[in-house]
């Protein structure tokens, strides 16, 4: 952000709003630390306060060499996500969709919140542990299994990693995008940007791709809110907000006359 990018107020970022046929939201770890989870590379991390190497902890080919350290992380990245609820800005953005004035969101963060917010078209660029799959049979067995499956099969095999179900014996890895792996959905996100007639980039500083790259996919007006800088060029139709989310879509939502129940 520049001193002379545009800015936003709620009530013009609500009038878009109203104006938009098919608005999409791209969001980044900035939704979640509202929720209560540190980016885990911020200085209160899981990579700093428990010393993981994330080079490690998701690589693909050291999880199948031993994938006790991934399940170490995930044991304790769960019991953050114990703690926590979907924000404000997570439920403003179901609401949206389920009155038809957003047709989706893409995001790049793991924890399934959007989903727990009731948002329906969620495109989870580096995967979530919203499901899971045997990396020896590759079969369907643990698929489309929710978090407190994980929690009561982690609880079951608290010192070793998750077997699969099936007869393979194989070990189930959940369904995050590791170094070395292929992003997922990433065709239906560039669809959905390109299609879009307004782009919501939240809690995202743009400098991981692939994901940094979908705002340049789009004419329409974009509106880049975040608490700190953004990688993106300043443009005529590129709205640049440094706030909080939760703070900044609350307003939003009251000019909308939109009701967030409360969590």
């Amino acid at each position: 952000m520049t001193p002379s990018s545009p800015s936003l107020d709620p009530a013009q970022c609500a009038a878009l709003l109203r104006q938009a046929k098919s608005a999409v939201a791209l969001t980044g770890a900035g939704v979640s630390t509202g929720a209560g989870i540190p980016d885990f590379r911020g200085p209160n991390g899981l990579y700093v306060t428990r010393r993981y190497d994330p080079e490690l902890v998701f690589s693909i080919d050291h999880f199948r060499k031993d994938p006790r350290m991934f399940y170490e992380f995930t044991r304790d990245f769960m019991g953050t996500l114990q703690k926590v609820k979907p924000t404000f800005t997570h439920r403003f953005l179901a609401r949206l969709e389920g009155l038809g004035m957003l047709k989706g969101v893409v995001t790049q963060n793991i924890d399934a919140l959007h989903r727990y917010a009731g948002s329906r078209r969620v495109v989870e660029i580096h995967g979530s542990y919203w499901s899971a799959t045997c990396i020896s049979c590759r079969g369907a067995a643990a698929q489309a299994k929710s978090y407190e499956w994980w929690e009561e099969s982690i609880r079951k095999s608290p010192r070793s990693p998750v077997l699969c179900c099936g007869t393979c014996g194989g070990v189930i890895k959940p369904d995050v995008v590791f170094f070395g792996e292929a992003v997922r959905g990433f065709e239906e996100a560039v669809q959905m940007v390109e299609g879009c007639d307004l782009l919501l980039v939240l809690g995202s500083s743009l400098a991981v791709y692939p994901a940094a790259s979908l705002p340049q996919l789009t004419r329409a007006a974009v509106v880049l809110v975040n608490k700190g800088g953004v990688a993106l060029a300043p443009a005529a139709n590129r709205f640049f907000v440094e706030a909080r989310l939760d703070d900044y879509f609350s307003q939003v939502a009251e000019r909308l006359g939109i009701a967030i129940e409360t969590a």
